[in-house]
């Protein structure tokens, strides 16, 4: 979420200082006006320096994933922070927290500790602004991201009493577009806005409006005795990238997250999306966003130096390498562009031959269609079982798979220059459609590390 608001301060043209632990990992991401600036929430010295001449504090901070008592954690930041805002005199705070009932009696650690962090605030003398949100729906969303692996990964899902609560997610845009907005509300004393889309639904129903609009066929098996206790060991089984905050956070799904009060909707021209529109929404964010970056620098600027790095962003599963070649770029691109065809793969073709002969056995394209001209690409252009999505020349080329695959994959090349050579990067991406998908992927991991390995090695080794 802080990523986000970041960007979109600086388009609507406000000055921004940004704090960070790890200045770097900001290099070169952020508007020549940013200010970066290294401090710890716990650093009180460093937060009142940090915060002198700022207007407005935004926080967006939990400490779910702390290895301590992470209530204790987020009241002791909280502090620290609402303290140094009033002593660099900041003019308000901003804080998103989360929706509760309305007796707020019984809460969960999670929801109670979203809670209390807005009552530091509230008592710390500077006009604080609390948004309280339900399910936030957008990548990168731990209880968005939650869903998305449960319905990605098992075909059938034996639901507890909990999947039939009521809850009122919003759009992670619509929710920014609050944080921006919140500038601008006139704050003599503290408020508190509840926001939540357009539509009231149940966690199964939010779950089967995803699988719909993935194209996945799901069922889900009622059962009355899977508490949500039991239910966050268990997403430790399923979807363990997120079991140590997941657990945490789903001991609250017993709570209805439900807007209660319409504040926000009078005080703010904002009107949020439903269910459907919001998921196809950020379905499509997802792909404008990998149409429109480049991968390579999207997995990782802080990737280690092994000879293959996996991760993944959203639902798609990214495998990237680098090597440093003493060709010049032009040579190497030129290498990379006359790929396939008659030429081959350059590194074990036999393999590369079998996986066509294995695709038009499944009714694919197979190795038939082969390539327009031996030296050239352009956009659209047929190569063997792929298409040219993308060339840059000199620069860039992006491959999108057409052969039968249980989801969808590209296979892209970057080429700059470096002192010794030049630098290839190569990105191999797949977009898995259910749990046939990810199973496709994983068992065929040694093959793409050995395939995918040799051939940029091949691509980059000096000519003999």
């Amino acid at each position: 979420m802080g990523g986000r608001l970041l960007k979109d301060l600086e388009e609507a043209g406000h000055r921004v200082r940004c704090l960070v632990r790890r200045p770097g990992l900001l290099t070169g991401r952020t508007a020549p006006g940013t200010e970066i600036v290294q401090s710890d929430l716990s650093d009180y010295p460093t937060l009142v320096k940090a915060m002198a001449g700022v207007d407005t504090a935004y926080y967006l901070v939990h400490a779910m994933a702390s290895s301590v008592d992470f209530e204790t954690e987020d009241r002791r930041l909280a502090d620290v922070f609402s303290r140094s805002a009033r002593a660099a005199k900041v003019k308000r705070i901003v804080y998103l927290g989360g929706l509760c009932p309305p007796t707020e009696k019984n809460l969960s650690p999670h929801l109670r500790s979203r809670l209390e962090v807005g009552h530091v605030f509230q008592r710390s003398g500077v006009p604080t602004l609390e948004f309280r949100a339900s399910i936030i729906l957008g990548s990168g969303s731990l209880s968005f991201e939650i869903i998305r692996s449960l319905v990605e990964r098992l075909p059938i899902m034996v639901t507890p009493h909990w999947v039939r609560v009521k809850a009122q997610p919003i759009f992670i845009d619509d929710v920014l577009t609050y944080l921006i907005q919140a500038l601008e509300i006139p704050l003599e004393t503290n408020r508190i806005y509840e926001i939540g889309g357009a539509d009231v639904v149940s966690y199964g129903q939010l779950m089967a409006e995803y699988a719909r609009q993935r194209g996945l066929r799901r069922w889900m098996i009622p059962v009355p005795v899977l508490t949500p206790r039991l239910s966050g060991i268990w997403l430790n089984l399923v979807a363990p990238v997120y079991a140590r905050i997941g657990r945490k956070l789903v001991e609250s799904i017993r709570h209805s997250t439900v807007v209660n009060r319409s504040e926000a909707l009078r005080d703010f021209p904002i009107r949020p999306l439903g269910v459907r529109d919001a998921l196809a929404r950020v379905m499509a964010g997802e792909e404008r966003h990998f149409n429109t970056t480049r991968w390579a620098d999207a997995v990782s600027s802080q990737t280690n130096e092994r000879a293959w790095k996996e991760t993944s962003w959203g639902t798609r599963i990214v495998d990237h390498r680098q090597a440093i070649s003493p060709l010049t770029p032009e040579q190497a691109f030129d290498r990379i562009q006359r790929i396939g065809g008659k030429r081959g793969w350059y590194f074990m073709n036999v393999l590369w031959r079998f996986r066509g002969w294995v695709d038009s056995l499944f009714g694919g394209v197979g190795l038939r269609r082969g390539r327009r001209d031996p030296v050239n690409l352009r956009a659209g252009d047929a190569l063997d079982y792929w298409r040219v999505e993308l060339i840059e020349p000199g620069r860039r080329l992006r491959l999108r798979a057409e052969m039968k695959l249980p989801g969808r994959a590209w296979l892209e090349f970057d080429v700059k220059p470096h002192p010794h050579g030049c630098e290839i990067r190569q990105t191999a991406l797949f977009d898995p459609l259910g749990l046939w998908g990810l199973a496709y992927w994983y068992a065929l991991l040694p093959i793409h590390i050995w395939i995918f390995g040799g051939l940029l090695k091949t691509i980059a080794r000096k000519p003999r």
